[in-house]
């Protein structure tokens, strides 16, 4: 077999192919084999036929076009390995002379991972929030954590707010009662904005036993995005009774004994987060910055193909979810179709650019991944996936995302590379060090993440080739 490439842009390259008709030998065995476990000539056992009948009966061409599909991707995978080609995609492939017995040609269109020039980075600046925290930022937790913990109580009064009621509802669209529009005994907190639009202003006022009509526009099921006659029946009004804030509280709601360990340990479990945000935050703009420097050119096709698996997993994954289709879920955001579009393929182009840059500097810095590190990544992208580490350890494997994880990882890691190199400021003029090498390496991986393709089967197959 001879090859050749040509490139055609910075990222894409045409293979010519020339296969001698004695490397045909063994998938011209294989076709001759296949059509002799698929058809039956009379005189011969199956499986038995010789390979002179079957030319006779069924045509050579029948048995070259078997021989050739099963020989294409043993030779184009010849070729890209001896060119040393980083392919994206399937190619486009073109067979330009077939000669029995003489030769086969072809020609191989497809996509190539840019080479990239990483320049010097250590210049890089960025400035992030600085970590405050406030005792209005320590009472405010205190207080979500006295709410956990307070008690309910039935009154006879109208419900007010902070009330929990209890209530049946019944949804009416064009004056028919929907077949999931009815629900009893729900509890509902008001002025939690739990439910629907409008149902404060409708309950409030209301003692056990009354009811009110009011119109929203519903959120989920049968029905939704449209406007509905809703009726609510209040069969109960519990008001809140909140823990006093002392020493009894704080051993009640934590370990410790007083309120004042409490607050400190709140205070503590503040800042540790604002340090976390903030490592985050100086990862996605040092990653900015990183991309300002680099020219870095995009395939058409795997743009086109990431532009259409985020709409694929919005439309069909997140929105579905919500009950919601494109239309209405445009209407909501305010934007328009083109908007929209727009902001898509910069997310595209952003996310593409990204997993080629970050790659190119773990190829260069000659970065790996343990065992370790892949099992911590899993068992984060676990808990924010809403599986167990087993149930999503094993999806993984059966979808064949192992490379895809290992991929995350690594970019995680060379982008802490680079934020290392990077001065970053807090907005106090602060020069932050960012010591902790796991929190960065993590928060790295967040930030890469949040900008990188998504995590499909369909980015796997274009990425790996």
């Amino acid at each position: 077999m001879k090859s050749a490439v040509e490139t055609l842009n910075p990222t894409r390259v045409r293979l010519s192919i020339e296969v001698p008709f004695e490397e045909l030998k063994d998938s011209l065995d294989a076709a001759y084999k296949k059509i002799n476990q698929q058809v039956t000539v009379k005189g011969f056992r199956k499986g038995k036929i010789p390979a002179r009948v079957i030319d006779q009966r069924f045509g050579r061409g029948a048995v070259l076009e078997e021989a050739v599909n099963d020989a294409l991707p043993k030779f184009y995978t010849e070729a890209v390995n001896e060119a040393d080609l980083d392919v994206l995609g399937q190619p486009e492939v073109d067979i330009t002379e077939l000669k029995d017995g003489d030769t086969l040609n072809f020609t191989a269109e497809v996509d190539i991972r840019p080479a990239l020039e990483i320049p010097d980075f250590s210049g890089i600046e960025v400035e992030v929030d600085a970590v405050e925290v406030t005792d209005e930022d320590v009472d405010k937790s205190v207080e979500q954590l006295r709410e956990r913990f307070a008690a309910t109580s039935p009154v006879e009064r109208a419900a007010e707010d902070g009330d929990v009621v209890t209530i049946d509802l019944e949804a009416k669209v064009d004056g028919e009662v929907l077949e999931d529009g009815i629900a009893s005994g729900v509890s509902y907190t008001i002025g939690s904005g739990e439910l629907l639009d409008g149902i404060d202003d409708a309950v409030k006022g209301l003692e056990a036993g009354a009811e009110a009509t009011f119109t929203s526009e519903l959120k989920g099921g049968s029905a939704a995005g449209k406007e509905a006659e809703v009726t609510v029946k209040v069969t109960q009004v519990a008001a809140r009774e909140l823990p006093e804030l002392d020493d009894e509280f704080a051993q009640l709601a934590s370990e410790f004994d007083t309120l004042d360990e409490l607050k400190a340990d709140s205070r503590k479990r503040l800042e540790n987060m604002k340090q976390y945000d903030q490592a985050t935050q100086a990862q996605e703009r040092v990653l900015e910055k990183l991309l300002e420097l680099v020219e870095v050119p995009v395939p058409e096709k795997l743009l086109e193909d990431e532009i259409n698996t985020r709409k694929h997993n919005l439309e069909h994954h997140q929105l579905g979810q919500m009950g919601l289709d494109l239309e209405k879920y445009l209407e909501i955001q305010g934007k328009t179709a083109e908007e929209f579009d727009a902001e898509t393929k910069e997310a595209a182009v952003k996310g593409i650019k990204t997993q080629f840059v970050l790659d190119a500097l773990v190829k260069r810095e000659k970065l790996n991944v343990n065992q370790e590190e892949l099992t911590e990544h899993l068992m984060r992208r676990a808990a924010s996936s809403g599986m167990s580490p087993d149930q999503f350890a094993q999806a993984v494997v059966e979808g064949g995302q192992v490379p895809l994880l290992v991929g995350e990882v690594a970019r995680g890691k060379a982008l802490a590379v680079v934020v290392e190199a990077a001065t970053v400021k807090d907005t106090n003029g602060e020069v932050i060090d960012l010591d902790d090498e796991d929190e960065v390496e993590e928060a790295a991986e967040v930030a890469a993440e949040a900008t990188e393709a998504d995590a499909t089967e369909a980015d796997t197959e274009k990425t790996e080739g």
